[in-house]
Order: C-alpha cells, then structure tokens, then sequence
C-alpha cells in the first residue's frame, strides 16, 4: 500500500512546498557503498578519512550496530553522573519521598516518550530521528530549532562530563592536577570515535553491563544492610528499616523541594531517547527496536525507582555529604556513602570506580548523540554542509569533530572564572532534553492524525506504542508540567524566602529563551509554520515492512495465553 511510486506522488510537492526533508524510499540494503578493505571500514587507515562514494537512499551512515548492542543502550545507556550522583543533591533538597515521586513522574514521562519514538523510528529510521520527526510532523522551523537545541545539549555535556571525570579521580588522588585526567578521558573518548558507529556500540555495551551489574550489587547490599545485616560496627549492623523517612522526614523545603528534583531527575534519564537516534544504524530496525524500547520499562522500574527507594532508606537527607557538596563530587554520591557508613571496605571505591565508566560513557554518547544530529542537519540545508560528510568507515567527520572541540572546553574549569563559566554551561543543558522528549510525542500525536487522514488505519503501523495517542498526550502534559515546576523554583529557589535575581533565574531557566531564539532563526531562514494535516506526508521514505512475517507473528502472539501475551507486551 505504500510503494515507492505513490509514495512520491502523494507527498514530495507537499514537503518541497513546505520545507520538509525529503526522504528516499530505497530498501535496507542499498544506501551507502562500504568499502571491501576491513582497515578502512574500521577507520583504522588515512584512506577510511577519504569521503563514502554513495548508492541510492539518504541513509549515510553505517548500519554496523547489533540487537544487543540496541538493547544495551535503551536498558543502561544514560545510567551517569545524574542517577549516581545527582540524586545526592536531590535526596538533600526534596527529601526522599520526593526523590522517589519525581523521578517515578519522570519515568512515566519517559516511558511514554520512548514508546512513541519506537513507531516513529520502526517506520521511519533515519539518521538524527528527533529534529526529522519535528520538521516532518509539527513545523519545519520548530525542527530546526530541535535539531540545533539537541546538538547544542550534548555539545556542552561532553565538557561537563570530561571535568567530572577528573572530579571522580580526585576521589582518589587529590594532588594530580584535574587537567592532567581531562587530557587522559578526551584522549579515550577521540580513540572510541576512531572506530565510527561500532566503537560507540560496544563501548556503550561493555559499560552498560558494567552499570547495571553494579547497580543490582548495590541494590542487593542495600536490602542486606535495610534489614541490618551489615558489617559489625557499621551504621546498619542493626535493623534499619524506613527510620529516615520519620526523622529527618520524608520530605524536605516542601512543594519547592518537590519541584526543585524534577529538574535534576529529568537531566537523569537525558538520554535514553538515543536508542531512536541508533536505530537509524542498526541493521534491521524494525526487528531490533521493539525489545530494545522494552528494556526502558525495566530500567525504570527496577534500577531507577528500586534503587533510589534504597538511597532514601540509607542515607540521610541532611546528610553534611550532601549538603556541603556539588552535583559533580562523587563523594556526594549516595551510592558511595552507602559503602562508606556501612563499613564495608572497598566497596565505595567499586562505586566511584562505576561513577567514572558511566561519565566516560556519558561523554561518548554526547559526541555521537550530537554529531548525528547535527548530520542530519547539514543534510537537509540547516547547518553548513561540510557538516553533511561521511567518510569511507561511516563517520560523519567534521561533525565528530566539532563535538570533540567543544569537549577541550572542559580546561576552562582550571581557571579561576571556570565554575562559574560552567554553571552557564550547564544551565544550556539541564531543561534542553525536555523539549526533545515533548517534541517526540507530539510529532507521534501529529503522526497518528495524519496517519488516519491519509487513509490508514493503525494495523499497518508494525511496532505501536503502548499508550498510543493517550500516553504521548501525558508525556506532552508531563513535560510541560514539569518545566512550570522549574520556572516556579527558578523563581523562588528552595531553601530561601527571597526570590531569585536575574542570574539565578536564567542559569536555572536559561534553555526556554535559547530554544525561542533557535525557532525564531529557523522561521526567519525556512519561513514555514504549523504543518497542516492535509500537507503532512507519511508515506515518502517509509521503511518497507515484510507484512507475512508480522501477521504471522501477531497470529501466533493472538494465540497465547493471556499470560503470556502480557510477557510478551513488556518483555
């Protein structure tokens, strides 16, 4: 029903008339032409620099990324400095009832964003998904304004995570100069990048493994120590149990504290939307996807709100660790304190150790997330287009490159100014990821109505979102509710009566105005608004689907117990 030649007919004059991307229809295995030398492919020769020679389709980049290394991604991918770490800080500020109720508010959010992106990358698997989906089903301007804000976000992450590297050594050894460390993590994150799409999947596969492995040792201890089975002459060699959550309480600095975690909880799960933008070089996407999106719903449930159920237990609130420290010092990190209060030796050094693969992890996704990103505009004309080159092992070079370089911003923190320098820093990305995640799942609202317009009906969507329409709707409720929560406590910030200056508003608030200023550049230069739905194609470059073997499938699924059947929805 959506061959090539209706494809074409039906929707290029609307996209051309209106600024949207067009979109080949080629099948899977044609696009670019891999080089039959196993150095080049790899990047490992000059010749791997020299530009990919092209086939048909617009699908440039490598497609060298495995099932497991999909779902690796999705279950432990954005697990960082955020969950580790920033939890402390949250823990301080709103209590741990709050820590637990944000970050559950949050995980519906995610959930739902990522089921969303899931029908939209199964149909349409292209490289840098979000802005694409932004300016094919919203508004091309607001596209640009994604695609720009989401590079923008990881640009600034890279440095940010380059400098908590050296924070965590420091854990260790204080006297070595942190540039010396920020040196030693950029050197590694440049030699993952020579690798191209494959040394990203499998650096994210073995560190994933690593996260996770430590998070269910930590949660196994922590249950150990709740019920005082920890080490004679530790803190919780007795019965422990929810005695925190009485004294000092469960909540703390009251409806402030609340909406003040949300935002730290939100910079927690940034990232989990780059399984979408990885499907685009995964083999087969339609096949791979589906289970990896399953995984979010495990992440969530079992590493975020299990083991932060467990932080809450253990670990104070007003603790003097987590209050008289930064967001960044890994020795405000409750998982850390946990080893460290119970008497259990070593073990705070195995965290701090996982603080560090997970930041290092964070600091590799950022230079993908936000090289693919910034390819995909430069293909369609919205950045320069000596952004658009792929070299002959399937690396977007002069995007990688340009990541890297914002990466050396990490040595401003040597000066005397560089706090402060990256308080501003950070204050770019900390709200960016929830216009993404809400740009995610209106253009599955918009999607779905332009879908029914056009005649479809929804059994010829292969992979659908749980929620559907509904659960997007809440994602879009959630994420606008959360950003009046910032703008509340950017105002009156937590723990003070006086209102905020104007400093302290826009280091808290300071991504709203530089998104406003991204769309208001991508109307002045594309001039196009709110698509219609009349005008919004969904058929031009919409992956073919082997409907035998999915009705096939969905036959034998329909014949399961319902049991089974429920297994098979989250599973």
């Amino acid at each position: 029903m959506s061959s090539s030649d209706h494809a074409a007919s039906h929707g290029s004059k609307d996209e051309k008339d209106v600024g949207i991307p067009s979109y080949s229809g080629a099948p899977e295995h044609e696009g670019a032409i891999q080089s039959d030398n196993w150095a080049t492919r790899n990047g490992l020769n000059l010749e791997s620099f020299k530009k990919r020679d092209y086939g048909t389709g617009i699908v440039e980049l490598d497609r060298s990324m495995k099932p497991r290394h999909l779902h690796m991604i999705a279950i432990g991918g954005s697990i960082g400095a955020g969950f580790f770490v920033g939890s402390g800080s949250a823990l301080s500020t709103g209590g741990p009832a709050t820590l637990l109720i944000d970050f559950l508010i949050i995980g519906i959010m995610m959930f739902n964003v990522v089921y969303a992106l899931g029908e939209l990358a199964v149909m349409y698997p292209v490289s840098g998904g979000f802005y694409t989906y932004a300016t094919r089903f919203i508004d091309p301007s607001w596209g640009f304004a994604m695609g720009w804000n989401y590079v923008l976000q990881w640009a600034v992450v890279v440095p940010l995570e380059l400098t908590v590297c050296s924070i965590s050594i420091s854990y260790w050894n204080a006297d070595i100069s942190p540039g010396v460390w920020i040196t030693v993590f950029y050197v590694f994150i440049i030699i993952v990048n020579i690798f191209g799409t494959l040394g990203y999947a499998e650096e994210e596969f073995w560190a994933s493994i690593l996260k996770l492995s430590a998070t269910v040792i930590f949660m196994i201890i922590s249950l150990v120590c709740v019920l005082g089975g920890g080490p004679e002459g530790g803190r919780y060699d007795e019965y422990w149990g929810a005695r925190l959550w009485y004294e000092p309480g469960a909540f703390r600095n009251g409806f402030k504290g609340f909406c003040a975690v949300f935002v730290t909880a939100a910079f927690s799960f940034s990232g989990t939307e780059l399984v979408g933008l990885a499907a685009a070089e995964a083999h087969n996407p339609a096949k791979a996807l589906p289970g990896a999106i399953k995984q979010v719903f495990w992440r969530i449930t079992l590493f975020y709100v299990l083991g932060l159920t467990f932080v809450g237990l253990l670990i104070s609130s007003d603790d003097p660790h987590l209050l008289n420290a930064s967001s960044d010092d890994s020795a405000a990190s409750p998982f850390v304190l946990v080893g460290q209060y119970a008497g259990l030796n070593g073990f705070n050094h195995f965290m701090n150790l996982i603080i560090l693969v997970s930041v290092v992890s964070i600091g590799v996704s950022g230079v993908y997330g936000g090289s693919r990103t910034l390819t995909a505009l430069a293909q369609q004309g919205y950045a320069p287009k000596i952004f658009s080159y792929v070299d002959r092992s399937g690396r977007p070079l002069f995007s990688v490159g340009l990541l890297l370089a914002f990466g050396l911003l990490a040595y401003i923190n040597l000066a005397a100014a560089g706090p402060v320098i990256f308080d501003w820093l950070q204050a770019l990305s900390g709200l960016a990821a929830l216009f993404t995640w809400g740009s995610i799942c209106l253009s599955h609202i918009r999607f779905r109505k332009a879908w029914a317009y056009h005649g479809h009906t929804l059994d010829e969507i292969p992979f659908k979102a749980v929620g559907g329409i509904y659960g997007s709707w809440l994602g879009v409720i959630l994420v606008v509710l959360v950003l009046i929560a910032q703008f509340y406590t950017a105002i009156a910030p937590p723990g003070q009566d006086e209102l905020n200056d104007a400093a302290g508003f826009f280091q808290s608030y300071l991504a709203l105005p530089v998104v406003i200023l991204f769309w208001v550049v991508g109307y002045l230069w594309k001039r196009t608004g709110w698509l219609r739905t009349h005008q919004i194609d969904v058929d031009t470059g919409r992956r073919e689907i082997d409907w035998e073997e999915i009705n096939a499938f969905r036959a034998e699924v329909a014949s399961w117990p319902a049991w089974k059947r429920l297994l098979h929805v989250i599973f």
